[in-house]
């Protein structure tokens, strides 16, 4: 991957294409997880690989592109939920239920949906993209500490949630 960055920070546009679509599933995910909305996922990744083509000459180490890249999503997936507090609907209309691809465990999928979003999010990074404590810590600049605190507390509230009491005591 380190090879593709470089290229595409040289301009190589068929470089920059492959690199964004070995990336398009983890960012899918990880838009997914913050915004619960395909339609939403869908604008915060056009936008993320938008900027990174604009932007990726400020990457000073290759090796912490997919860390930087995520950073990118994640401030976009915010600023599209700050831009949907401020709508006001002035008529209610029904949200059309879609197949959502992006889970194919559904008992995950609704687990997660029951976490706050700081503890979705950080677990999401964790165990599904497979960054480290302090890669997150870089991504949603928050202290490493804050992270690990995030985590117990997110896979606490899963085993409270979906563990009878016995089971819970081994997992915690």
């Amino acid at each position: 991957m380190d090879n593709l960055v470089k290229k595409a920070q040289n301009r190589d546009a068929a470089a920059f294409t492959e690199l964004m679509q070995s990336q398009m599933q983890n960012m899918y995910k990880t838009a997914r997880a913050i915004l619960q909305n395909e339609e939403d996922a869908a604008d915060a990744i056009s936008d993320t690989i938008l900027t990174c083509w604009e932007k990726l000459s400020q990457l000073k180490q290759v090796s912490y592109f997919r860390t930087w890249m995520t950073r990118i999503l994640v401030n976009k997936c915010n600023d599209i939920c700050r831009r949907k507090e401020n709508l006001w609907f002035t008529e209610k209309v029904p949200e059309q239920p879609s197949k959502d691809t992006g889970f194919e465990n559904i008992e995950w999928n609704e687990a997660l949906k029951q976490l706050d979003e700081k503890y979705r999010l950080v677990i999401m990074l964790y165990y599904v993209e497979g960054f480290k404590t302090s890669e997150i810590a870089v991504i949603l600049d928050i202290t490493e500490s804050t992270v690990r605190t995030r985590l117990a507390r997110g896979r606490e509230k899963l085993a409270v949630d979906y563990y009878p009491e016995s089971q819970r005591r081994r997992l915690i």
